[in-house]
């Protein structure tokens, strides 16, 4: 009964689940903004690379 007791007082696991879960959020939150953002970039890149294609075909 005294190593129940014992390991229900340890807090260490608990904190070390909650150090998990928050990380874990943060990674799902991090995720999602980046592939809302992927598109946007996506795009950007594609322009860029039609402006130095005319650029380099201007030049020649």
């Amino acid at each position: 009964m005294q190593k129940i007791r014992t390991f229900l007082k340890n807090s260490k696991g608990a904190t070390a689940i909650e150090y998990g879960l928050i990380a874990a959020l943060i990674a799902v939150a991090a995720i999602a903004a980046m592939s809302g953002l992927g598109g946007s970039i996506s795009g950007t890149f594609n322009r860029v690379g039609g402006e130095l294609n005319t650029a380099g075909t201007n030049a020649s």
